[in-house]
């Protein structure tokens, strides 16, 4: 099963107006949504679980370093989108310090549901919203927040392009786009390696965790399907964010994309 190329998921996501991609199957697009909402109802109480299982813990660096390189202020507004069990944005808080607000969207409400249970919502209360939504048609207004942030979940997206809009549209002038997604190890012995362990391993995992192999298979060809790193930093530039730049994590099996609405 190999990957498609960035070349060709683009022209199924811009030039096909009705079919994309769900893993290595080809759907109609009004299915897409349907099908991902499925896939992280059935593994949201073990979501957590099987992150920390499947990267052995090094998502939380990962988030570490989104934070390092964001650097949240005082009085700053986040919309963190795909944002499950708020693990980005209990870390902006906790950084950004007095007068912060956080909105955690997320098309999955058993998602956020299973974020709310956790010790930080409750001491995070004040500053934290939880909202039901769709990326590609946020229920914010124009030039609401300062900071947009989506980890991991803008390969579930039907159309990423009006995704990238949608962010575009929600911040502020001045504002910035951070995106945290996994992504194309440069190196293409590493990268063979990678897919052994992540076609071999990851899904019997999901299944051993949460009864579910299906929607770990889901989750690793939705990685292989995703635009490389140029491919995207292209995309993001024609939402019409300026100074996009990124930053490859553990070798390129992740990457940090940034950009300003400027």
């Amino acid at each position: 099963m190999p990957p498609q190329g960035p070349s060709e998921w683009n022209r199924a996501m811009t030039n096909d107006k009705t079919t994309t991609h769900f893993g290595f199957q080809t759907v109609d697009e009004d299915q897409k949504a349907g099908m991902v909402h499925g896939v992280f109802s059935s593994v949201a109480s073990k979501y957590d679980v099987m992150n920390d299982l499947m990267s052995m813990g090094i998502h939380r660096i990962w988030k570490d370093a989104m934070m390092d390189w964001l650097a949240p202020r005082p009085g700053q507004r986040l919309l963190d989108v795909a944002g499950g069990t708020g693990d980005v944005a209990f870390r902006f808080l906790a950084r950004a310090g007095i007068g912060t607000h956080a909105t955690v969207l997320d098309m999955t409400e058993d998602m956020l549901l299973a974020g709310q249970t956790r010790a930080e919502a409750d001491s995070m209360a004040a500053s934290l919203d939880w909202v039901v939504g769709d990326a590609m048609a946020l229920p914010f207004p124009d030039n609401s927040f300062d900071v947009y942030t989506i980890s991991f979940g803008i390969r579930n997206v039907t159309r990423v392009p009006d995704a990238l809009s949608e962010a575009f549209r929600v911040l502020r002038p001045g504002g910035r786009l951070m995106v945290l997604e996994f992504s194309q190890i440069p190196n293409e012995l590493m990268q063979k390696v990678y897919d052994l362990y992540s076609f071999n391993i990851i899904p019997p995992m999901g299944k051993l965790v949460t009864g579910d192999r299906d929607s770990y298979q889901y989750l690793v060809e939705s990685i292989r399907k995703f635009p490389d790193q140029d491919t995207f930093a292209g995309m993001i530039a024609a939402a019409g964010f300026e100074q996009v730049k990124y930053r490859n994590l553990s070798m390129g099996i992740a990457a940090l994309h940034s950009g300003w609405k400027l």
